[in-house]
């Protein structure tokens, strides 16, 4: 365990938090979740995740509902949906101590600018998921693939801090990579998340596999990348054509049903503005020409809603 961060909170208990937030736990790490609903289950059945490499149970866990009952804590880990950010001030400023160190794990662009516009950009790190996990029922996750994390400071390159973080992960059995630009990042995982999220959806709640099946939707997937790689350029990220390759090619064999398409399938809000209304904003104001991009976010605007 990391003496740095003796005290942790993971704020939600979705996939990701049961995920990350239960292997903190199972490596002897000091952590206290923050959630919504289902309190009571949380504390008596505690927290199960089923995964490639055996996965575990937890027969308990500290669960609490609000951020007063925990304090300030070393580490903060958001895995709350970005469709939750409204609450984000209520729900992260009793958790802060000078030091504290806040871990953003969402989706998108904008989600670490509204992170650390409540606790100060100096405190914030973000951590992109490349993992194929879903919350299956109250304390349940299912891992279909462990993949890794990808973790980045919001302000500046890596540091002694961002080290620190790879390493709490890593002792919880998380690959962890360190990346030099989290906005590099957050581009870069937009390439997948764009077209497979948002397919997933608008077409009525379809796995990766079975988009990749169909030569005419394989296409857009490919229209969809390309249109991400373009505005990305205009921002100074430059995203390799190996790079789209590669994600259709891994993604052509996974049965896997991502996080838009299971809140979609469950009637929860989609986060459609981080993932796509986020990089079409800023095609528009740079005029990047992105018709696929926008065909499918007016698609989930209608029925994201």
């Amino acid at each position: 365990m990391s003496s740095q961060f003796k005290t942790i909170a993971v704020v939600g208990a979705g996939a990701l938090g049961i995920y990350y937030g239960g292997r903190l736990v199972r490596a002897g790490n000091d952590v206290t979740f923050l959630a919504r609903s289902d309190v009571d289950a949380l504390r008596t059945r505690g927290m199960t995740v089923k995964a490639p490499d055996g996965g575990f149970s937890l027969p308990s866990v500290k669960v609490v509902t609000t951020p007063a009952e925990i304090g300030p804590v070393d580490l903060v880990i958001v895995t709350l949906k970005a469709t939750a950010n409204d609450q984000l001030a209520r729900l992260l400023l009793p958790l802060l101590h000078a030091d504290t160190a806040v871990l953003n794990l969402q989706n998108g662009l904008g989600v670490d600018e509204a992170v650390a516009e409540i606790v100060g950009g100096e405190r914030t790190l973000g951590g992109l998921c490349f993992v194929g996990v879903n919350r299956v029922a109250v304390g349940k996750a299912e891992c279909a693939h462990l993949g890794y994390i990808e973790l980045g400071e919001f302000m500046g390159g890596p540091s002694a801090r961002t080290q620190a973080v790879a390493d709490l992960l890593r002792g919880a059995g998380v690959k962890v990579v360190v990346a030099a630009s989290l906005h590099a990042a957050r581009w870069r995982k937009l390439v997948w998340n764009v077209p497979f999220n948002g397919l997933s959806v608008s077409e009525g709640g379809m796995r990766t596999d079975e988009i990749l099946r169909d030569a005419n939707r394989e296409a857009c997937v490919r229209a969809l990348m390309r249109e991400v790689q373009s505005i990305a350029a205009t921002e100074g990220v430059w995203i390799e054509d190996a790079f789209l390759e590669d994600n259709v090619e891994r993604t052509r064999d996974m049965a896997y049903k991502p996080s838009t398409m299971m809140d979609y399938l469950g009637g929860k809000p989609l986060e459609v503005e981080p993932i796509w209304g986020e990089p079409l904003r800023r095609a528009r104001a740079r005029g990047v020409a992105v018709p696929h991009l926008e065909a499918l976010y007016e698609a989930l605007k209608r029925v994201g809603r």
